[in-house]
């Protein structure tokens, strides 16, 4: 069998140091276990929320991954072996396995699911079928239930999952406001993807922006927290609702304190919820058929931040933390 690598993770990052606390590792695979898919992988998923399994924090959504083991995330790849009856060689599938060429998992405990085609883009499912466009939907439909007319805020809006609930919202026929990092993806927002307004966090007064808005915010989609949600808070419609989705601002290490402006909560009557897309699939959710309808009909995009080969994975990881990409950092492992 091929020769496998892998990135393992050594020690807790300091900030965007992954280099001093990831290394490529390089094995012969280990045989099978009863039970266990090997996925030989095309693309790895690179996603904000696993810089927290970096930290040794245990207060998370999920528990911290141990010193010395297998970095792990979302893979898309084909079966390559087998010892699982429900899975079979050459089936395309995604799931949570290794940052790896050679990822081996569970499925039960993997989320393993089989990707039926054909696909207009062998990406789709990282991108407009895949978990952020899922994710976006729950938080804009099902939390936040944003309704046409409404104005909906997004932070990180021009991240993965902030683009997919800036166009379901549009979609929806609510207003929409993007919040992102720089005049190119405000611009992107903007004319590419059809928002109302952009705002630009690091050139201009969030808070100042959205206090024109009259009659405020209906609801946030928050990828954010941190300084962001203060910004915002004031700046709710009464009775408006909050999306927790992400907390990308505290990922990196101790827990932030809470809001500066949380008496809004009470002065607004707002209502705020978090949500995790993993207790969707556990209960059995179904991936929303409008999502599939909306892209057939070109209503809703991905861009892709592609790069390319395992060695590369801190470099494109890197990318996305420190918001250098636009929609979905992705790295095309299979050669």
């Amino acid at each position: 069998m091929a020769r496998n690598r892998y990135w393992r993770l050594d020690a807790h990052p300091d900030g965007h140091d992954y280099a001093a606390a990831l290394s490529l590792q390089e094995e012969t695979p280990a045989p099978l276990d009863d039970g266990q898919v090997r996925v030989a992988v095309d693309y790895l998923s690179m996603d904000a929320g696993t810089r927290m399994w970096m930290t040794g924090r245990t207060d998370g959504y999920q528990p911290p991954l141990a010193l010395g083991s297998r970095m792990v995330g979302l893979v898309l790849g084909r079966v390559c072996e087998s010892r699982d009856p429900d899975f079979t060689v050459g089936e395309l599938v995604r799931g949570f396995g290794q940052w790896a060429e050679l990822a081996v998992v569970v499925p039960s405990v993997a989320g393993l699911e089989r990707i039926a085609g054909p696909l207009d883009d062998p990406r789709d499912p990282f991108g407009v079928l895949g978990l952020n466009a899922w994710t976006a939907h729950i938080g804009v439909c099902d939390v936040a239930q944003v309704k046409a007319g409404q104005w909906l805020a997004v932070s990180a809006a021009a991240g993965a999952t902030g683009v997919m609930a800036c166009q379901i919202g549009r979609n929806l026929g609510a207003r929409v406001v993007g919040i992102a990092g720089g005049p190119a993806k405000c611009r992107y927002l903007r004319e590419v993807i059809g928002v109302d307004r952009a705002i630009d966090y690091r050139g201009e007064d969030v808070a100042a922006a959205l206090s024109d808005i009259d009659g405020g915010i209906h609801a946030y989609f928050d990828n954010v927290g941190g300084p962001m949600l203060d910004a915002v808070l004031p700046n709710m419609a009464h009775y408006g609702r909050v999306a927790v989705c992400g907390m990308v601002a505290a990922y990196g290490g101790a827990p932030l304190p809470g809001p500066a402006r949380f008496d809004q909560v009470l002065m607004r009557r707002l209502r705020i919820e978090g949500f995790f897309i993993p207790d969707v699939l556990a209960a059995g959710g179904v991936f929303p058929p409008i999502l599939r309808e909306w892209a057939r009909e070109g209503r809703l995009s991905m861009p892709f931040d592609q790069s390319e080969g395992i060695e590369n994975v801190l470099t494109a990881y890197g990318r996305m933390m420190r918001g250098a990409n636009i929609g979905k950092t992705i790295v095309k492992v299979s050669r």
